[in-house]
């Protein structure tokens, strides 16, 4: 696959062309935590190229791509992504994306919003919520919390990274071989942290040998002010069980114009678990919202 050398890091991408010529619109998708381009390839590149010109990559310190000593703030990681899009001369796009990757984009669309056409918004945490997150309660939370206790494994699902901090517990389980309870088993299996031991080992070298882990935990430099001021067409979905549903919900006054759904009995990772409705709902966006110009809102969806 290609890569090119951006803001101090190699970045590793691939483009998939659309099935109907060149004349297509970008379409951007970007991963989230701990994982790689490959999250959106099985499932949404097949389907999105039929009406699409298609962009992924790795973000900085995930799977081809380069790791640095630092840069992994979103508002850096977010020019990783201007710059790469300068190299392709991608002056417009459609965008999705997944957890912190929704962060990185953000950041973009507050510096550089004329790229947006769209944005599909998919269980991202903000830290303006996050600071909230002690005062609103997080409906699947108690019932994890005494999974992880009966388990052993010293995680508080109040902790508003409580998130990152699961995944550095999960890679050192998978590349240790724990054995882990049928519960805490069948709770890793839903939330879908499933990366092998490679993507698990440079997880942790990441955390490890980088100041990733500061950096990621830090401020992600969005304001509900600044995410006010956007008003392209947005459609954020958000799991009912997500941790990230009390963003969501913040969210709803945030961008009235925006269309909002939340994924029934859905955990973080249901890009992954439920692909078929996360695929109807865009088809849905990008033909009503986008094509009508009338945004509408569902609380519900599966």
């Amino acid at each position: 696959m290609p890569s090119v050398e951006i803001n101090g890091v190699r970045i590793n991408y691939m483009q998939n062309d659309c099935d109907s010529g060149n004349d297509c619109e970008d379409l951007v998708m970007i991963h989230g935590l701990a994982t790689n381009m490959a999250f959106w390839y099985l499932h949404y590149v097949p389907e999105f190229s039929k009406r699409f010109r298609i962009t992924l990559y790795d973000l900085r310190g995930h799977g081809r791509s380069g790791i640095t000593d630092s840069g992994y703030g979103p508002k850096n990681m977010a020019i990783d992504l201007q710059q790469l899009l300068d190299h392709l001369k991608i002056e417009r796009a459609q965008f999705i994306a997944h957890s912190f990757g929704g962060a990185v984009v953000l950041n973009l669309a507050c510096l550089d919003p004329g790229r947006f056409t769209s944005l599909v918004l998919i269980d991202t945490n903000i830290s303006a919520v996050r600071r909230l997150q002690n005062k609103i309660h997080w409906k699947f939370g108690g019932a994890l919390q005494q999974i992880l206790d009966h388990n052993g494994v010293g995680l508080n699902v109040r902790d508003p990274y409580f998130g990152h901090r699961l995944l550095t517990a999960a890679a050192h389980m998978q590349t240790q071989d724990v054995e882990i309870s049928e519960e805490l088993r069948a709770f890793l299996s839903h939330s879908r942290w499933k990366g092998n031991k490679r993507t698990a080992t440079q997880w942790l070298k990441l955390m490890e040998t980088t100041q990733a882990e500061r950096e990621l935990m830090g401020d992600d430099g969005l304001s509900l002010d600044g995410l006010r001021k956007l008003n392209f067409p947005i459609l954020a979905l958000y799991g009912e069980l997500s941790q990230a549903m009390s963003t969501g919900e913040q969210l709803l006054e945030v961008w009235p114009h925006a269309d909002f759904r939340r994924v029934r009995e859905a955990g973080h990772f249901f890009p992954i678990t439920r692909p078929s409705e996360l695929i109807e709902n865009c088809l849905q966006f990008w033909d009503g919202a986008m094509i009508k110009g009338l945004p509408h809102r569902k609380e519900d969806n599966g």
